[in-house]
């Protein structure tokens, strides 16, 4: 019942979106916007796209300081599920390259699925505290819109609570495991026995070492990505300043909470043309710009993703292990949907 309220509420959010982003489009000069994309210096386009690959990598490699407390210390594959579901995420409305790749590394290690998964989850809250970080410099540091820096509260109140929340993961007891456990029966009982053992993974793994390694890692992510989009707007001769660029990247990075298209297609360009215009820049030329950041950190990404990893988008599992029965993407000789 709650999951079909969840689906419904997903699906009319999206619809809306999408309408008002069909409304949006209207109202672009399309033929100023392809001319402007036309002009573009493709060597810094070249440039920032190697930037934003090597983004990327340090995802994966993030990925890995955690896969290894696990037992997965292959850095290859943390890579190449990373790419992978990169390009996945790309091309689903929902996050379904972050699920499958939980599946792709527990049978390429034959590690169970729960403490891959738990790892994930710790990766996946790097992410939010790289962005909540950038949030927090900006606001304190930077002038930017009114409408942003009003945020700094909010912003310094979100790391308080994420840095409290890292403290407790660190100092939380370790829950020794059962060596040998009885298989449950039921779901119920499956699923139950599967979050306690993605529960002490977690506690397991989470260390003030692994985690200043993250977050050091996260930080150059998103540093990264400011580059990725200086350098995209510089090939396109879009003067926009630096404290733009940020705040550019702020508000394209809020639609990662709800995707109501693949890659946030068009909600991405709205977002990032209405903060350009807040600096007084010409909005056609700024959807041009937004076009081409997404299209080398589309395109490139899962290219790459298919060419590392085309088992992990084509080709069917056959295997599974008694652990994974818990997991909620049921394996039973299912593969990733895509």
């Amino acid at each position: 019942m709650k999951k079909a309220v969840s689906r419904t509420l997903h699906i009319v959010i999206s619809a809306i979106i999408i309408v008002g982003l069909v409304l949006f489009a209207r109202t672009v000069n399309w033929h100023d916007t392809w001319h402007r994309i036309l002009n573009t210096d493709l060597e810094i386009l070249l440039f920032a796209v190697i930037v934003n690959l090597l983004s990327l990598v340090l995802k994966g490699v993030r990925w890995w300081v955690f896969l290894r407390s696990v037992g997965v210390r292959s850095l290859g594959l943390a890579l190449r599920a990373t790419f992978a579901g990169a390009g996945l995420n790309n091309i689903l409305v929902a996050n379904g390259g972050e699920a499958a790749r939980v599946v792709f590394v527990a049978r390429a290690s034959h590690t169970p699925s729960a403490k891959v998964l738990a790892t994930l989850a710790l990766e996946r809250m790097f992410e939010v505290i790289g962005y909540v970080v950038l949030l927090v410099l900006s606001v304190s540091f930077l002038a930017l819109p009114s409408s942003v820096a009003r945020t700094r509260p909010v912003a310094w109140a979100a790391l308080a609570v994420l840095a409290i929340f890292m403290i407790y993961l660190v100092r939380r007891p370790e829950v020794a495991e059962t060596l040998v456990a009885p298989t449950p029966e039921g779901w119920r009982a499956r699923v139950g026995a599967y979050m306690k053992h993605f529960a002490s993974t977690v506690g397991g793994i989470s260390t003030g070492p692994r985690f200043a390694a993250a977050l050091v890692l996260s930080v150059s992510i998103w540093a990264l990505q400011v580059w990725t989009y200086a350098l995209t707007a510089r090939s396109a001769h879009f003067n926009l300043p630096l404290v733009g660029t940020v705040a550019a990247l702020l508000a394209v990075n809020v639609g990662f909470v709800v995707r109501a298209t693949p890659g946030n297609v068009g909600l991405f360009q709205a977002m990032y043309a209405l903060t350009a215009v807040g600096f007084g820049l010409d909005r056609d030329q700024a959807i041009a710009v937004a076009l081409l950041i997404q299209t080398q950190q589309i395109i490139p990404v899962t290219l790459a993703g298919v060419a590392l990893a085309p088992e992990f988008i084509f080709k069917r599992k056959q295997t599974v292990r008694k652990e994974d029965e818990g997991l909620h993407l049921r394996s039973r000789s299912e593969e990733p949907a895509v």
